[in-house]
């Protein structure tokens, strides 16, 4: 008789339409969460105690903004690990030509229409209402070089990696667990992930942002084609962030 743990090899992570055999559910994705909200609440507690007043500086932004993002990916990635079959099967991890392909074409559609989006947002709520969290943080705070491009560097890259992990992974795969079809897995993620950012007055426009990652991963079944999607689409906003870090375009 062949028991769960026996087939899961046999899974390929390029079916989509394979059958969800991991143990975690959508608990895991409101642990992560929680330990992505618990994380930021004990950073700031932690630096108001052993440093206050210093908030603003340089290494406490790069830290309160890159440490709760990391460390929910990871808790999400662990749990694939301890109650499933790993990310490449969990979560359909792969990186294939076609997700890269697919990956910046979405990518590139979702810049455009946030660009759009960005302008009528501005225009509707003012400049200092439509900034993000990660904007209203470097708006008017010049940082050393280092810093300025760690920040780059998350925004471009590393966060967006994180948040499919946890939003087009995680969330995605419990969501399907449920039996959920693939359209409904789809809308719910991409509100889900809106929401989640917990800035209500981006809410909108986060949905506009999040639609065009979301169905890169609905249609190729893959969170690789996401994560390029979601990073092509933070690159422009990675570059603004750099140079008003850096002084050199004004916020």
């Amino acid at each position: 008789m062949t028991t769960e743990r026996e087939a899961t090899p046999t899974q390929d992570v390029d079916d989509p339409s394979e059958t969800r055999t991991h143990k975690w559910g959508f608990g895991a994705f409101l642990f992560v969460f929680a330990v992505f909200v618990l994380s930021a609440v004990v950073i700031g507690a932690l630096v108001g105690i052993i440093a206050p007043g210093s908030g603003g500086s340089p290494s406490v932004i790069v830290i309160g903004t890159m440490v709760p993002t990391l460390l929910a990916a990871g808790v999400a990635l662990l749990v694939t690990k301890i109650r499933g079959n790993g990310p490449r099967i969990d979560l359909r991890w792969s990186m294939r030509a076609e997700d890269v392909k697919v990956g910046i074409k979405w990518g590139l559609i979702g810049l455009i229409c946030t660009t759009v989006a960005a302008f009528v947002w501005t225009n509707v709520v003012g400049d200092q209402n439509a900034q993000s969290a990660v904007g209203a943080l470097v708006d008017n705070q010049l940082m050393p070089v280092g810093p300025a491009i760690a920040m780059f560097l998350f925004v471009w890259l590393i966060g967006p990696l994180c948040e499919e992990i946890i939003y087009r992974g995680l969330l995605w795969g419990a969501l399907e667990r449920l039996k959920w079809g693939r359209w409904a897995v789809f809308f719910l993620t991409t509100i889900i992930f809106a929401v989640s950012h917990l800035e209500p007055l981006r809410t909108s426009l986060l949905l506009v942002i999040g639609i065009p990652i979301g169905l890169a991963r609905l249609f190729t079944g893959r969170l690789g084609a996401s994560i390029i999607a979601h990073q092509v689409n933070n690159f422009l906003p990675a570059v603004a962030t750099l140079l008003v870090a850096l002084g050199a375009m004004p916020a």
